[in-house]
């Protein structure tokens, strides 16, 4: 054992082989129990989401019609994840095979065989001499350490794609039983179970869990086997001669590349799903609504199915990848930071004690029909805060079990955790106070559209940033007595706290898509207004329930990725002062780096859009009969149109953020990585913020005047004007924001797995070998830019053009006295030229 174990910043934290019990319980536990405990409550999380699955299909679809909707809905989804996991599928197979090869070259196990016994303080177990130990593994033990990083990258990879097709799947198939559970006048063709506010509630949050208890399932059961597994074939342990935990170190070393992977899965996702449904939902919100004066999910609207299908394929399954990175780096991050066995297990117990907790508050959300927003609203509040308070329970009763010989170092771990699970909550509540229309900054915002739309963008850009303050403030007080209790550690098991009872958090992030389209769906299939009335105060809480979520995902990246830096910084044994002009530059490149992802997922959610209101005012022109019902839009050729955009345009951002820490991490070295990390985290954190809730507040401002008919309620110039902000908030919540969470762990993630490559590494030391990740990162960008930005498919000036000629016609109707027959205002006649090969379907096939 070596003295300077713990030499990793816990100075208040008192570890195993400190005392010489490294041979007694609790210092003697195994990788089996560390990783079999995990495991076993990730399976009953798994059986849980299959029998809330059943639960769900038990309920009846409805009509004809809605099924035919509802059908036309699934299909979409998959055929989107279908398509964005193909592609996918060759970029894990390429940095999988990367990832092999250069840890077969630089086995991770080095850092350990290189080591002096005499510098390195090596203490013998009694009896021994520093001659008998060995620490030289085979050479075959070292070339495997390829196979393991590369086995762990795919398996990450993999969980958290099928955790997202699992949700989606299962959201697809709850949202039209949720419509036809809030058919209260048996027009649905299901009149014989429970209808009525509280049936609908109870379906779509089973269909939201299922998408919580998968990502948590799939998350333990991953990081459980793996753990056991990637401890076991080591030759480093010798307790005969007193040396412990090495082969549990490399470990989790190990597990950093099985993060790697379900980050990078979350970043496509994320980028990808959200291109998509704000492409949709823009192109179908200003020619439908504004264009057209049709309303919202209109069978009309060529873009309403492709909406629809955003709704899923951004908010199930991108969030619950999103969500599935953060629980799994979270956990990797605070095992990285542990000095012993007994803290490495902490957190993996911790998480396996939140799904009990997290089944617990599931059971407890119901309401009342008739109930109120507020009434709603506490009823997922029951949920959650009695999960939260069960888990900090649970976390006593682990921890206690765990450090039964450490009494007062269990408190102060403990302390952190309960503040990761308070700090959560006050976090969604700060959240739901700036983004919800009860309360005074969402109401700012209706009230600036009296003056009209530049009044709410500017109101709406104050508000967001004005909401950074308190989650900060928040996430800072945290940060301080995390440190002083347990230091890096601490902060660590705060993150892990804080997502501990995922489960059911998820739950009501992922129960919004769900009722947002079975209100749709009572729409296109034109079922009586009560069933709208209905679906759409759980739409309205949804609204509510998704801001808070999203700040709840921003605070829970901030903790992993700072966990995550402090891992980094300890395996490079790394030190970084903003007065090291290396490390400043690192952090004013990683400041860059979120302004200008943002920016590249804006202006790719700004193409996708266009190409979407071209057709669909295309679609308008040329089939005028859609309008008064006697002519079917093509809702299929928008499906095919966002997908196809968001396939394309995710790969810009993705290529720069996974390549960004190779190419620091070679040419210049650690010091600078570790700057490049604080200033992506500084600078995209509150960015992330600023954005989430700029956007959610601008899309309950609008839906405050059309619920509560606030200033004159819809078709005013007011809601015009709000109309306006929630289309300009749409990226902002829902594209840019969220994926500003994935750009903060996968730079982390990917740092903390090549970090033993970095490991005394002197600044520009062998940097042209960073040349390489460079060279690549700059030829795929020209490709991508080449291929897909330097062409554009549609031509606006079209547009443009007939814009203009119609606004000529209707200025010499007006100078004639006439007006604009019906059919005219209905469906503008003259038809727009474009190319029908530029928006086919893309191959379904692969899959």
């Amino acid at each position: 054992r070596t003295s300077e174990m713990g030499d990793t910043g816990l100075q208040n934290i008192d570890f195993c082989f400190e005392d010489d019990n490294f041979d007694e319980y609790p210092c003697n536990i195994t990788p089996l129990a560390i990783g079999g405990i995990p495991f076993v409550a990730g399976l009953a999380s798994v059986l849980m989401a299959v029998a809330l699955s059943l639960r769900v299909t038990r309920h009846p679809r409805g009509n004809a019609t809605m099924n035919k909707i509802s059908e036309q809905v699934q299909d979409g989804a998959k055929a989107f994840l279908r398509t964005e996991y193909y592609y996918l599928s060759f970029f894990v197979v390429a940095v999988a095979i990367f990832l092999g090869i250069i840890f077969s070259i630089e086995p991770y196990t080095d850092e350990f065989t290189d080591i002096d016994i005499e510098d390195e303080n090596i203490v013998p177990g009694p009896g021994t001499t520093p001659d008998d130990l060995d620490l030289d593994p085979d050479e075959d033990e070292e070339r495997l350490d390829g196979l393991r990083s590369l086995s762990c990258f795919i398996v990450g990879s993999g969980l958290s794609a099928l955790a997202g097709w699992v949700g989606m799947s299962v959201a697809t198939a709850a949202n039209v039983r949720t419509a036809a559970a809030a058919d209260t006048t048996g027009t649905s063709g299901s009149p014989d179970i429970p209808h009525g506010l509280n049936a609908a509630l109870k379906i779509a949050f089973a269909g939201g869990a299922v998408m919580g208890f998968t990502v948590v399932g799939l998350a333990l059961m991953g990081l459980g086997a793996f753990y056991f597994i990637m401890a076991q074939g080591r030759d480093f342990n010798d307790s005969a001669n007193g040396i412990f935990f090495i082969n549990e170190q490399l470990a989790v070393e190990t597990l950093a590349s099985f993060g790697f992977g379900a980050s990078a899965i979350a970043l496509f996702a994320r980028v990808a799903g959200g291109i998509y449904t704000k492409a949709a939902d823009v192109g179908a919100d200003l020619v439908g609504k504004v264009e057209q004066g049709i309303p919202e999910d209109d069978p009309r609207n060529p873009a309403t199915i492709a909406d629809n299908v955003g709704d899923n394929v951004g908010d199930v399954a991108g969030m619950g990848a999103d969500l599935f990175e953060s629980f799994v780096g979270s956990i990797i991050a605070a095992a990285s930071l542990a000095p012993d066995q007994v803290l490495v297990a902490i957190p993996f117990f911790i998480a396996a004690a939140g799904v009990v907790a997290s089944m617990v508050g599931f059971f407890l959300v119901s309401t009342k029909e008739n109930a109120s927003q507020n009434e709603l609203l506490h009823a997922l509040h029951r949920g959650t805060n009695v999960a939260a308070l069960l888990a900090i329970l649970t976390s006593l009763g682990v921890i206690g079990a765990l450090m039964s010989d450490r009494i007062n170092d269990g408190l102060r771990i403990w302390g952190c955790n309960c503040m990761g699970i308070i700090s959560g909550i006050l976090i969604g509540q700060m959240t739901e106070y700036f983004t919800s229309y009860a309360f005074t900054p969402t109401q700012s915002i209706s009230n600036a559209g009296i003056t009209g739309p530049a009044t709410v963008i500017i109101q709406g850009l104050g508000i967001g940033m004005l909401s950074v303050a308190p989650p900060i403030v928040t996430l800072i007080m945290v940060i301080f007595a995390c440190d002083a209790l347990a230091d890096s550690y601490g902060v660590a098991i705060a993150a892990v706290g804080m997502l501990s009872t995922l489960g059911v958090t998820l739950a009501t992030d992922a129960y919004g898509p769900i009722a947002d389209n079975a209100g749709g769906i009572a729409e296109m299939a034109e079922l009586p207004e009560s069933v709208r009335d209905t679906t759409d105060a759980l739409d309205a809480l949804g609204n509510t329930t998704a801001a808070t979520g999203k700040g709840f995902a921003i605070g829970s990246a901030v903790l992993t990725s700072i966990s995550l830096l402090n891992a980094f910084a300890e395996k490079t044994e790394t030190d970084g002062s903003l007065s090291d002009p290396i490390v400043m530059a690192g952090a004013l490149l990683g400041g860059m780096l979120p302004l200008l992802f943002a920016a590249l997922t804006m202006l790719s959610v700004q193409k996708a859009a266009g190409a979407i209101i071209l057709v669909v005012r295309k679609q308008f022109r040329e089939r005028p009969g859609i309008m008064d019902g006697t002519e079917q839009p093509d809702h299929q050729e928008c499906v095919a149109i966002s997908t196809q955009s968001s396939i394309e345009e995710m790969i810009l951002p993705g290529i720069v953020t996974v390549m960004i820490p190779f190419v620091v991490g070679f040419i210049v070295g650690p010091r600078c990585l570790l700057g490049v990390l604080g200033g992506t985290i500084i600078s995209g954190s509150q960015l992330a913020i600023m954005m989430s809730n700029a956007g959610g507040a601008w899309d309950n401002a609008k839906k405050y005047i059309e619920i509560e008919k606030a200033h004159g309620g819809k078709g005013t110039e007011t809601h015009k004007a709000v109309v306006v902000g929630d289309t300009v908030g749409d990226p902002f919540k829902d594209t840019s924001g969220p994926a500003l969470n994935v750009l903060l762990k996968l730079i982390s993630i990917i740092s903390l797995t090549i970090s033993s490559l970095l490991v005394d590494r002197d600044d520009y030391e062998e940097g042209f070998f960073g040349l390489i990740p460079l060279g690549v990162m700059l030829i795929m960008c020209a490709i991508v830019y080449q291929k897909i930005y330097s062409e554009n498919k549609y031509d606006y000036t079209q547009v443009s053009q007939h814009d203009k000629d119609k606004t000529v016609e209707r200025k010499e109707d007006a100078a004639h006295g006439a007006g604009p027959t019906p059919s005219a205002a209905a469906a503008p006649a003259e038809p727009l030229e474009v190319e029908t090969a530029e928006v086919e379907k893309p191959d379904s096939k692969p899959e």
